[in-house]
């Protein structure tokens, strides 16, 4: 399998933030449309400007280019591009997160946020054949009681939602405290995901599972320092959505060939390939794969493996 088949191997995103799918171009073409200044004088300096020591660094420089999302238009446009992009890098379906709470805080409605995705997904689905939903994600570092008042506000588009996440800078928010939150959602049908183990210790996956309740783990990589931890993730086949090219820009690891990625498939474990936020960190999910073949010398069998689990660890895959 060359690099051309494996950029196209059918697959599913699970890990993918929407905000994090907008390119520079469409921050300046937004920009213009809604009238918004920006700190950048081109697209060129906003790229450049995409070189990051750590996560917070890099979540400062994302939702200060949040500020161009203003209209139905704008998240229809945003949502219809990146499933177009990602059509052509072989995903067939995709779990998409947002982030409700870092746009209604700047004064734009939730109904516009929801409407305007999935009206772009819908558009885009219907020219390309790739399937896709919504997960709505909560700002760790933002109040407990912020995150409950979202998803009463969420309430009347669950039945647009697949479930909800949990997002942002890590270290210091231990998932637990948000337990009211994956309750209620959880009693309301919906599925329920956490990032946990990017950058926070081991205990916050253990947190994530045991006291949120998660079905799939966003990121997860640090838990190769719990033995135990493993143990428990490879028994009951806990899905590890990883994002190998974000780990290396946000500093996790100091480049591909030291991810652990074959450390995780060789404890036993579910593990997934996405993207993150692509147009941050240098790649779309077919890119990922291909990049991560190159760097960690995984075999076609792992890699067809690797896209098998993405099916498998999905909650609405076709």
């Amino acid at each position: 399998m060359d690099d051309a088949e494996l950029l196209t191997l059918p697959k599913a995103e699970l890990h993918i933030h929407i905000e994090g799918t907008l390119e520079p171009e469409m921050v300046f073409e937004l920009a213009v449309r809604n009238n918004v200044a920006l700190p950048y004088a081109s697209v060129d300096q906003l790229r450049a400007a995409h070189a990051f020591a750590d996560l917070p660094h890099f979540l400062d420089l994302y939702y200060a280019c949040m500020a161009v999302l203003r209209t139905e238009n704008d998240f229809a446009d945003l949502a219809a591009a990146y499933l177009r992009k990602a059509a052509a890098q072989g995903v067939t379906h995709a779990e998409i997160f947002f982030d409700p709470q870092a746009h209604t805080s700047r004064g734009v409605d939730l109904g516009i946020v929801v409407r305007g995705l999935r009206h772009g997904l819908d558009t885009a689905s219907a020219e390309t054949g790739v399937h896709a939903d919504l997960i709505a994600c909560f700002l760790r570092d933002r109040p407990v009681s912020e995150a409950l008042a979202t998803l009463d506000a969420l309430e009347p588009f669950f039945d647009t939602l697949i479930g909800i996440g949990l997002d942002s800078a890590e270290v210091g928010f231990p998932p637990g405290q948000f337990a009211p939150v994956f309750d209620r959602a959880r009693d309301a049908g919906l599925h329920v995901v956490a990032h946990a183990g990017e950058e926070g210790p081991a205990q916050y996956i253990w947190e994530a599972l045991d006291v949120l309740g998660v079905e799939r783990v966003d990121h997860g990589v640090r838990a190769l320092e719990d033995p135990a931890l493993l143990r428990r993730l490879a028994t009951d086949r806990i899905p590890l959505t990883t994002c190998p090219l974000s780990n290396v820009r946000l500093r996790g690891v100091e480049k591909l060939s030291d991810h652990p990625l074959l450390d995780l498939l060789d404890a036993g474990l579910v593990v997934t390939i996405n993207s993150d936020d692509p147009a941050y960190f240098g790649g779309y999910v077919g890119d990922a794969f291909v990049e991560a073949r190159r760097e960690l010398d995984l075999s076609e069998e792992q890699l067809r493996a690797i896209a098998q689990f993405s099916y498998d660890a999905s909650f609405t895959a076709p």
